[in-house]
């Protein structure tokens, strides 16, 4: 049972963290998939691993420079900046850092991640990033995106991000909720459910409920509907302003003055439940 896990221990690679974080493969192309339906990658493995665990071993560090230690390090810490590194040579450790920690929380291992954190708690932690030479931001607008736009952004580089995580909703799906998800060079969007301005107040299980939850970010407008984004980079290779604009760029700041109209456009995003049409 997992809840009763003492620690979650992840082993990382330092030696060939950097290389495996920018990788395209598959882990069917690897033999080390769960089966002819697990479409994960290499990467996905490793942030999975990465983030929900409260100790990582960092191994070979001894095959390293200081500076690739750096940015191994500063890699783990944009995904995960709770858990205890230790750094390790042919996985030596003694057995008390890593065995009866009473370390591992299921329920506080949902906030490991960094985008979490970012995401629905901005004012609840302290930013530890800074000396791992990590930053993050978190972009917000309530226009939609123009969905060839905004799939166009998603398909290019974005120098020095290493994690991103976030909704968003297209002026040609007002209904739905999509997600974006990147990790090195993956970046992955998916429709997750429906807006609640998109659903009755009559079909609400709870409204009380419902509305204590969503009431922060409820407009007259667009309801719940919004863009929240977060980006995690290399604090001397991310540039924020110039991913911004890019964004901003995506906008359909006009949409309230016809509605109908934007849904018509071009939309180049795969089906997610239904017809945007």
């Amino acid at each position: 049972d997992v809840a009763e896990l003492d620690t979650m221990v992840t082993v990382v690679d330092a030696a060939n963290l950097i290389n495996n974080y920018s990788s395209t493969d598959f882990l069917r192309d690897r033999g080390e998939s769960l089966g002819e339906q697990d479409e994960r990658t290499l990467v996905d493995l490793l942030v999975e691993q990465i983030e929900f665990a409260n100790v990582i071993l960092l191994n070979k560090v001894d095959l390293i420079s200081k500076e690739q230690l750096k940015t191994v390090t500063a890699i783990i810490r944009g995904l995960n900046t709770k858990a205890k590194i230790l750094e390790t040579t042919l996985s030596k450790v003694e057995l008390k850092e890593v065995m009866d920690t009473k370390l591992y929380d299921l329920e506080e291992a949902q906030d490991h991640p960094l985008w979490a954190q970012e995401l629905y708690n901005p004012d609840a932690h302290v930013p530890e990033t800074e000396e791992y030479g990590i930053t993050s931001f978190v972009y917000r607008a309530r226009a939609p995106f123009d969905p060839k736009k905004i799939h166009e952004f998603f398909t290019q580089e974005w120098p020095g991000v290493i994690r991103t995580k976030g909704f968003f909703w297209l002026s040609s799906r007002p209904d739905f909720v999509g997600e974006i998800s990147q990790a090195g060079a993956f970046v992955r969007h998916k429709g997750i459910g429906r807006w609640w301005a998109s659903i009755p107040k009559s079909e609400w299980p709870d409204r009380k409920a419902v509305e204590e939850a969503i009431g922060h970010y409820w407009t007259d407008n667009y309801g719940d509907r919004r863009q929240e984004i977060v980006f995690i980079g290399l604090k001397n290779q991310m540039k924020q302003d110039d991913l911004w604009n890019r964004l901003d760029s995506c906008l359909v700041e006009d949409y309230l003055s016809a509605p109908q109209a934007f849904e018509k456009l071009d939309d180049p995003f795969p089906k997610w439940f239904t017809s945007p049409d």
